[in-house]
Protein backbone atom coordinates (compact mmCIF):
# COMPACT_ATOMS: atom_id res chain seq x y z
CA UNK A 1 0.00 0.00 0.00
CA UNK A 2 1.52 3.48 -0.90
CA UNK A 3 1.09 6.48 1.13
CA UNK A 4 -1.15 8.09 -1.44
CA UNK A 5 -3.55 4.92 -1.88
CA UNK A 6 -3.48 5.34 2.30
CA UNK A 7 -4.73 9.21 2.74
CA UNK A 8 -6.99 8.14 -0.42
CA UNK A 9 -9.15 6.10 2.02
CA UNK A 10 -9.00 7.90 4.85
CA UNK A 11 -10.15 11.09 2.60
CA UNK A 12 -12.99 9.34 1.42
CA UNK A 13 -14.13 7.71 4.73
CA UNK A 14 -13.46 9.83 7.39
CA UNK A 15 -12.35 13.97 6.67
CA UNK A 16 -12.24 14.27 10.18
CA UNK A 17 -9.69 11.66 11.01
CA UNK A 18 -7.73 12.51 7.47
CA UNK A 19 -7.47 16.67 8.87
CA UNK A 20 -5.95 15.49 12.56
CA UNK A 21 -3.75 12.77 11.37
CA UNK A 22 -2.06 15.54 9.04
CA UNK A 23 -0.99 17.36 12.39
CA UNK A 24 0.62 14.85 13.46
CA UNK A 25 4.69 13.98 13.40
CA UNK A 26 5.61 12.36 10.39
CA UNK A 27 6.63 8.70 11.44
CA UNK A 28 2.81 8.71 13.56
CA UNK A 29 1.46 10.08 10.78
CA UNK A 30 2.71 7.45 7.97
CA UNK A 31 2.14 4.43 10.82
CA UNK A 32 -1.89 5.98 11.97
CA UNK A 33 -2.15 6.15 7.82
CA UNK A 34 -1.56 2.64 7.70
CA UNK A 35 -3.43 1.78 11.01
CA UNK A 36 -6.83 3.33 9.58
CA UNK A 37 -6.24 1.77 6.20
CA UNK A 38 -6.15 -1.82 7.73
CA UNK A 39 -9.41 -1.28 10.13
CA UNK A 40 -10.83 0.12 6.94
CA UNK A 41 -9.83 -2.91 5.04
CA UNK A 42 -11.22 -5.01 7.97
CA UNK A 43 -14.44 -3.25 8.16
CA UNK A 44 -14.76 -3.48 4.02
CA UNK A 45 -13.62 -7.33 4.27
CA UNK A 46 -17.03 -7.93 6.54
CA UNK A 47 -19.48 -5.06 5.14
CA UNK A 48 -19.20 -5.55 1.13
CA UNK A 49 -17.78 -9.25 1.25
CA UNK A 50 -17.71 -10.43 -2.20
CA UNK A 51 -18.79 -14.40 -2.69
CA UNK A 52 -17.53 -14.83 0.92
CA UNK A 53 -18.87 -15.61 4.12
CA UNK A 54 -18.63 -12.67 6.77
CA UNK A 55 -17.80 -14.97 9.20
CA UNK A 56 -15.38 -16.93 7.09
CA UNK A 57 -14.01 -13.09 6.65
CA UNK A 58 -13.46 -12.57 10.15
CA UNK A 59 -11.65 -16.11 10.11
CA UNK A 60 -9.08 -14.90 7.63
CA UNK A 61 -8.96 -11.24 9.07
CA UNK A 62 -7.65 -13.23 12.29
CA UNK A 63 -5.35 -15.96 10.43
CA UNK A 64 -4.04 -12.93 8.55
CA UNK A 65 -2.75 -11.44 11.45
CA UNK A 66 -0.19 -14.42 12.50
CA UNK A 67 1.01 -14.55 9.28
CA UNK A 68 3.97 -13.60 7.19
CA UNK A 69 3.73 -11.71 3.63
CA UNK A 70 0.37 -11.38 1.85
CA UNK A 71 -0.48 -7.53 0.13
CA UNK A 72 1.43 -5.05 1.29
CA UNK A 73 -0.95 -3.39 3.51
CA UNK A 74 -1.03 -6.49 5.80
CA UNK A 75 2.81 -6.42 5.71
CA UNK A 76 2.85 -2.59 6.67
CA UNK A 77 0.43 -3.56 9.13
CA UNK A 78 2.20 -6.29 11.01
CA UNK A 79 5.09 -3.97 10.81
CA UNK A 80 3.61 -1.37 12.39
CA UNK A 81 2.26 -3.87 15.43
CA UNK A 82 6.08 -4.99 16.10
CA UNK A 83 7.90 -1.43 15.64
CA UNK A 84 5.41 0.39 18.06
CA UNK A 85 5.04 -3.37 19.69
CA UNK A 86 1.04 -3.15 20.11
CA UNK A 87 -0.31 -6.25 21.79
CA UNK A 88 -2.15 -8.45 18.97
CA UNK A 89 -5.25 -8.69 21.57
CA UNK A 90 -5.95 -4.77 20.08
CA UNK A 91 -6.64 -5.64 16.60
CA UNK A 92 -8.30 -9.45 17.72
CA UNK A 93 -10.65 -7.21 20.01
CA UNK A 94 -11.27 -4.78 17.24
CA UNK A 95 -12.45 -7.78 14.54
CA UNK A 96 -14.12 -9.20 17.71
CA UNK A 97 -16.50 -5.94 17.64
CA UNK A 98 -17.02 -6.86 13.98
CA UNK A 99 -18.24 -10.35 15.00
CA UNK A 100 -20.80 -8.66 17.41
CA UNK A 101 -22.23 -6.84 13.65
CA UNK A 102 -21.95 -10.03 11.86
CA UNK A 103 -24.49 -11.88 14.32
CA UNK A 104 -26.17 -8.84 14.51
CA UNK A 105 -25.98 -8.30 18.62
CA UNK A 106 -29.24 -7.57 20.44
CA UNK A 107 -28.47 -4.38 22.59
CA UNK A 108 -30.00 -5.61 25.73
CA UNK A 109 -28.22 -3.01 27.87
CA UNK A 110 -26.04 -0.21 27.98
CA UNK A 111 -22.96 -1.59 29.58
CA UNK A 112 -23.32 -4.71 25.91
CA UNK A 113 -23.14 -1.07 23.90
CA UNK A 114 -19.94 0.10 26.00
CA UNK A 115 -18.16 -3.15 25.28
CA UNK A 116 -19.20 -2.70 21.73
CA UNK A 117 -17.76 0.72 21.91
CA UNK A 118 -14.48 -0.33 23.27
CA UNK A 119 -14.26 -3.32 20.85
CA UNK A 120 -14.62 -1.44 18.13
CA UNK A 121 -13.54 2.14 18.79
CA UNK A 122 -11.85 2.34 21.96
CA UNK A 123 -9.05 -0.43 20.57
CA UNK A 124 -8.23 1.83 17.92
CA UNK A 125 -6.82 4.81 20.70
CA UNK A 126 -5.25 2.27 22.31
CA UNK A 127 -3.39 1.26 19.13
CA UNK A 128 -2.50 4.80 18.81
CA UNK A 129 -0.90 5.53 22.02
CA UNK A 130 1.78 3.58 20.64
CA UNK A 131 2.32 4.84 17.71
CA UNK A 132 2.43 8.48 18.84
CA UNK A 133 5.25 7.11 21.75
CA UNK A 134 2.82 7.34 24.87
CA UNK A 135 5.04 6.01 28.09
CA UNK A 136 2.69 6.38 30.37
CA UNK A 137 0.09 4.09 31.37
CA UNK A 138 -2.25 6.56 32.85
CA UNK A 139 -2.87 7.48 29.22
CA UNK A 140 -4.97 4.64 28.28
CA UNK A 141 -7.86 5.16 29.98
CA UNK A 142 -8.10 8.53 28.26
CA UNK A 143 -7.82 6.68 24.95
CA UNK A 144 -10.31 4.40 25.71
CA UNK A 145 -12.68 6.82 26.83
CA UNK A 146 -12.36 9.10 23.90
CA UNK A 147 -12.71 6.07 21.22
CA UNK A 148 -16.25 5.51 23.49
CA UNK A 149 -17.44 8.82 23.20
CA UNK A 150 -16.62 8.79 19.02
CA UNK A 151 -18.33 5.81 18.80
CA UNK A 152 -21.29 6.68 20.88
CA UNK A 153 -21.42 10.46 18.44
CA UNK A 154 -21.29 7.70 15.79
CA UNK A 155 -24.45 5.39 17.03
CA UNK A 156 -26.36 8.63 17.98
CA UNK A 157 -25.58 10.49 14.25
CA UNK A 158 -26.31 7.12 12.22
CA UNK A 159 -29.48 5.59 13.95
CA UNK A 160 -31.37 6.09 10.73
CA UNK A 161 -28.62 4.67 8.77
CA UNK A 162 -27.97 2.19 10.59
CA UNK A 163 -31.99 0.97 10.91
CA UNK A 164 -31.50 0.99 7.05
CA UNK A 165 -28.91 -1.29 6.68
CA UNK A 166 -30.38 -3.73 9.66
CA UNK A 167 -28.89 -2.45 12.82
CA UNK A 168 -30.06 -0.70 16.15
CA UNK A 169 -27.57 0.16 18.72
CA UNK A 170 -29.50 2.02 20.94
CA UNK A 171 -29.66 -0.26 24.05
CA UNK A 172 -32.98 -2.09 25.57
CA UNK A 173 -32.65 -0.75 28.60
CA UNK A 174 -31.97 3.50 27.09
CA UNK A 175 -35.25 3.14 24.76
CA UNK A 176 -37.55 1.62 27.58
CA UNK A 177 -36.69 4.69 29.59
CA UNK A 178 -37.72 6.65 26.45
CA UNK A 179 -40.96 4.90 26.22
CA UNK A 180 -39.65 2.74 23.30
CA UNK A 181 -39.69 -0.68 24.85
CA UNK A 182 -41.65 -1.65 21.82
CA UNK A 183 -39.49 -1.11 19.48
CA UNK A 184 -37.90 -3.83 17.08
CA UNK A 185 -36.10 -3.95 14.11
CA UNK A 186 -38.34 -4.41 10.81
CA UNK A 187 -37.44 -3.14 6.77
CA UNK A 188 -38.01 -0.01 6.04
CA UNK A 189 -37.39 3.50 6.96
CA UNK A 190 -37.35 4.09 10.65
CA UNK A 191 -41.18 4.34 12.17
CA UNK A 192 -42.21 7.54 12.65
CA UNK A 193 -44.01 6.54 16.00
CA UNK A 194 -40.72 6.50 17.45
CA UNK A 195 -39.03 9.31 16.21
CA UNK A 196 -40.47 11.78 18.86
CA UNK A 197 -39.49 9.80 21.77
CA UNK A 198 -36.15 8.32 20.06
CA UNK A 199 -34.98 11.92 20.77
CA UNK A 200 -34.95 11.26 24.63
CA UNK A 201 -32.65 8.43 23.73
CA UNK A 202 -30.32 10.43 21.69
CA UNK A 203 -29.89 12.94 23.83
CA UNK A 204 -29.45 10.61 26.68
CA UNK A 205 -26.16 8.93 24.65
CA UNK A 206 -24.83 12.34 24.01
CA UNK A 207 -25.14 13.11 27.08
CA UNK A 208 -23.03 10.04 28.04
CA UNK A 209 -20.52 10.93 25.09
CA UNK A 210 -19.70 13.85 26.85
CA UNK A 211 -19.09 12.40 29.87
CA UNK A 212 -16.46 10.10 28.08
CA UNK A 213 -15.10 12.95 25.92
CA UNK A 214 -14.26 15.09 28.87
CA UNK A 215 -12.97 11.86 30.68
CA UNK A 216 -10.41 11.62 27.51
CA UNK A 217 -9.07 15.40 28.04
CA UNK A 218 -6.70 13.70 30.53
CA UNK A 219 -4.97 11.94 28.42
CA UNK A 220 -3.34 15.11 26.60
CA UNK A 221 -0.96 15.69 29.26
CA UNK A 222 0.38 12.30 28.44
CA UNK A 223 1.26 13.06 24.72
CA UNK A 224 3.99 15.30 22.18
CA UNK A 225 2.59 18.59 21.68
CA UNK A 226 1.85 17.69 18.19
CA UNK A 227 0.18 14.43 19.37
CA UNK A 228 -1.71 16.58 21.71
CA UNK A 229 -3.12 18.80 19.28
CA UNK A 230 -3.76 16.64 16.39
CA UNK A 231 -6.09 14.56 18.90
CA UNK A 232 -7.76 17.63 20.53
CA UNK A 233 -8.53 18.80 16.95
CA UNK A 234 -10.07 15.27 16.65
CA UNK A 235 -11.91 15.46 19.93
CA UNK A 236 -13.60 18.74 19.24
CA UNK A 237 -14.18 18.05 15.74
CA UNK A 238 -15.80 14.94 16.49
CA UNK A 239 -17.94 16.30 19.58
CA UNK A 240 -18.94 19.20 17.23
CA UNK A 241 -21.56 16.55 15.41
CA UNK A 242 -22.83 15.88 18.82
CA UNK A 243 -23.82 19.74 18.68
CA UNK A 244 -25.00 19.53 15.31
CA UNK A 245 -27.49 16.91 16.49
CA UNK A 246 -28.74 18.35 19.19
CA UNK A 247 -29.35 21.95 17.34
CA UNK A 248 -31.29 19.49 14.96
CA UNK A 249 -33.35 18.86 18.40
CA UNK A 250 -32.52 15.45 18.17
CA UNK A 251 -34.79 14.03 15.81
CA UNK A 252 -33.86 10.91 13.79
CA UNK A 253 -35.87 12.44 10.85
CA UNK A 254 -33.59 15.26 10.01
CA UNK A 255 -30.17 13.45 8.27
CA UNK A 256 -26.79 13.28 9.05
CA UNK A 257 -25.31 15.60 11.27
CA UNK A 258 -22.44 16.97 9.02
CA UNK A 259 -20.27 19.65 10.79
CA UNK A 260 -19.71 22.12 7.94
CA UNK A 261 -15.78 23.13 7.23
CA UNK A 262 -15.99 26.46 8.91
CA UNK A 263 -16.97 24.72 11.85
CA UNK A 264 -14.34 22.49 11.71
CA UNK A 265 -11.75 24.90 11.32
CA UNK A 266 -13.02 26.77 14.39
CA UNK A 267 -12.22 23.93 15.65
CA UNK A 268 -8.60 23.71 14.75
CA UNK A 269 -7.93 27.00 16.15
CA UNK A 270 -9.33 26.31 19.38
CA UNK A 271 -7.53 23.35 19.59
CA UNK A 272 -4.00 25.10 19.04
CA UNK A 273 -4.60 27.92 21.01
CA UNK A 274 -5.63 25.60 24.14
CA UNK A 275 -2.16 23.32 23.10
CA UNK A 276 -0.21 27.03 22.74
CA UNK A 277 -1.22 27.78 26.48
CA UNK A 278 -0.53 24.08 27.58
CA UNK A 279 2.91 24.56 26.33
CA UNK A 280 3.69 27.57 27.68
CA UNK A 281 2.81 26.45 30.88
CA UNK A 282 4.79 23.36 30.64
CA UNK A 283 8.11 25.15 29.11
CA UNK A 284 11.15 23.85 30.09
CA UNK A 285 9.77 20.58 30.64
CA UNK A 286 10.40 18.57 27.58
CA UNK A 287 8.35 15.51 26.20
CA UNK A 288 10.28 12.37 26.42
CA UNK A 289 8.46 9.53 24.50
CA UNK A 290 8.78 6.10 25.32
CA UNK A 291 7.76 2.63 24.67
CA UNK A 292 4.40 2.01 26.37
CA UNK A 293 5.19 -0.92 28.58
CA UNK A 294 1.68 -1.59 30.29
CA UNK A 295 -1.33 -2.32 28.64
CA UNK A 296 -4.58 -2.88 30.72
CA UNK A 297 -7.30 -4.97 29.46
CA UNK A 298 -10.80 -3.54 27.88
CA UNK A 299 -13.07 -3.96 30.74
CA UNK A 300 -10.96 -2.09 33.19
CA UNK A 301 -11.05 0.44 30.69
CA UNK A 302 -15.09 0.74 30.22
CA UNK A 303 -16.12 3.07 32.48
CA UNK A 304 -16.28 6.28 33.91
Amino acid sequence: MSEAEGWAAIRRHSRSFSLAARLLPAAAREDAVVLYAWCRRADDAIDRARGEAPADALLRLRRELEQSGGEPLLVAFRRVLRERQIPLRYPLELLDGMEMDVHGVDYRSLDQLLEYCYRVASTVGLMMCHVMGVSHPAALRPAAHLGIAMQLTNICRDVSEDWGNGRLYLPADVLQRHGLSWLRLRAGPFPAAAIEPARGARRELLELADRYYRSSDAGLAYLSPRCALAVEVSRRVYSAIGRRIERQGYDVSRGRAIVPRAEKLLACAAAALHQARSWLRSFGEPFQPATLEASSHGPELLHL
